[in-house]
């Protein structure tokens, strides 16, 4: 919603809106960034509408018993879904849509990267803010570049991915997440069908088994050849046909994610040479794997992992390092999502952490609404501990720093995990402090 916001001030539209955090005094340098490109920012007590309002666009979490919705029906505003926009958007420009159950963030901020050393002068709307943004004192999730291509995450959760008719998809991977694994099969092929061309990862294989005919990037595919490959904890280098890069950024998943954006950048004519100079300074995407700091040895880091694939893939990565206990932090975001991938996120945790690791979870975030609440991170924590793993659970979330600080020891790496939670960097942020 704010990428949407951002996109159509940018572009000299009036616009305003509400946000119920704001209200609750949370995430008060988003709204300073949007009222700075002079965004008017309303209570959402309905007072935002009137007969000036040309449409009302909403998110999925918007009920009908909001007052922003009740006052746009009683005065006839147009009310418009946030999808229903960002498909008007992507069907209108030359967009690389950038698909996948993981790493869709990521990927995109990647591909901007590269299109931008390209010299194509891409716009982007994603979920994740891009720290190379926000140092031009943007939010981070929404550019307006000066060329014609759009660089957008496509998020399958609520299945309006089919609505898109990119010239360009990436489709990066496919794991359960929000949908089974049957109807993701189905959302893929579908948005797959309406690409002018979609280029699909070989090394994944739902993916690549899901679109057999299509173009394909990876180690050995798509005309790369992936060699001298050293992916550390916090940092990667290899060479894609003989062109050394070094990216800023940690694990094999990531090297994927590089390799997607590169077949992006080839698309429009980006050289090899192009999209490692555009990746090697790649500032990364906020909240996605942040060094937050170090204090006495012991390293904390901040990611937005929250579903089994991106959590192996995080542990994964952090188990380069030879002989470094992990401690994670993990808040599932959601009863429900937690529910439906309870037994996936047991698995990720006990065949994830190692021996020596420990899991500390506090209570599963909850963001309001109606919801059945049926579920704990007790429960979560309590079967990876039955699995031989070391687990334990918080419920006063306030309380991890100071066990974390009792237990840590140099060597040791903190990984905060979650989404969705606005409070968690500040939250690893409080680790790091409560270190001795």
């Amino acid at each position: 919603m704010s990428a949407l916001a951002q996109i159509a001030a940018m572009e000299g539209n009036s616009v305003s809106g509400s946000d119920r955090d704001f209200d609750r005094g949370r995430n008060l340098g988003v709204r300073k960034a949007l009222e700075a490109l002079g965004i008017k920012i309303y209570p959402q007590d309905g007072s935002g509408v009137n007969e000036g309002t040309a449409e009302l666009a909403l998110s999925t979490a918007i009920e009908d018993t909001n007052p922003e919705v009740v006052n746009a029906k009683r005065l006839g505003v147009k009310i418009s879904h946030r999808s229903e926009l960002l498909a008007a958007r992507v069907n209108s420009c030359d967009t690389v849509a950038v698909a996948g159950t993981s790493g869709k963030s990521t990927a995109a901020a990647m591909t901007f990267a590269v299109l931008e050393a390209g010299g194509l002068g891409p716009s982007i709307i994603t979920g994740g803010a891009l720290t190379a943004l926000q140092r031009r004192g943007l939010i981070g999730n929404a550019f307006r570049g000066k060329g014609k291509v759009l660089v957008v995450e496509a998020d399958e959760s609520d299945g309006t991915i089919v609505r898109y008719r990119p010239g360009t998809g990436l489709l990066l991977n496919i794991s359960k997440d929000h949908k089974e694994l049957p109807e993701l099969r189905k959302i893929f092929a579908e948005f797959a069908g309406n690409c002018g061309r979609v280029i699909v990862n070989a090394d994944d294989p739902e993916a690549s088994s899901l679109l057999p005919g299509a173009a394909r990037f990876g180690a050995s595919a798509g005309g790369f050849r992936l060699t001298d490959v050293k992916a550390g904890p916090f940092s990667s280098e290899f060479r894609v046909n003989g062109v050394h890069f070094k990216l800023p950024a940690p694990g094999l998943y990531n090297i994927e994610n590089a390799l997607a954006a590169c077949a992006a950048g080839a698309a429009y004519g980006v050289s090899l040479e192009d999209c490692a100079a555009g990746l090697r300074d790649f500032a990364g995407v906020e909240r996605r794997f942040v060094l937050v700091g170090e204090k006495n040895g012991v390293t904390v880091i901040d990611d937005y992992a929250h579903n089994p694939a991106k959590i192996s893939a995080v542990l994964k990565a952090l188990h380069q390092a030879p002989g470094r206990r992990v401690l994670a932090v993990y808040q599932p975001h959601g009863f429900t999502p937690t529910r439906h991938l309870k037994a996936e996120l047991i698995e990720s945790f006990a065949s994830g952490l190692g021996d020596g690791d420990m899991l500390l979870m506090p209570e599963i975030y909850y963001a309001g609404g109606t919801v059945s609440k049926n579920i704990s991170s007790k429960d979560i924590s309590d079967a990876v501990a039955a699995r031989g793993r070391s687990a334990a659970f918080y419920e006063n979330r306030a309380d991890i720093p100071a066990a974390i600080a009792g237990i840590a020891k140099p060597g040791d790496i903190v990984a905060v995990l979650g989404a969705r939670d606005a409070t968690l960097a500040a939250f690893a942020g409080q680790i790091l402090g409560a270190l001795p």
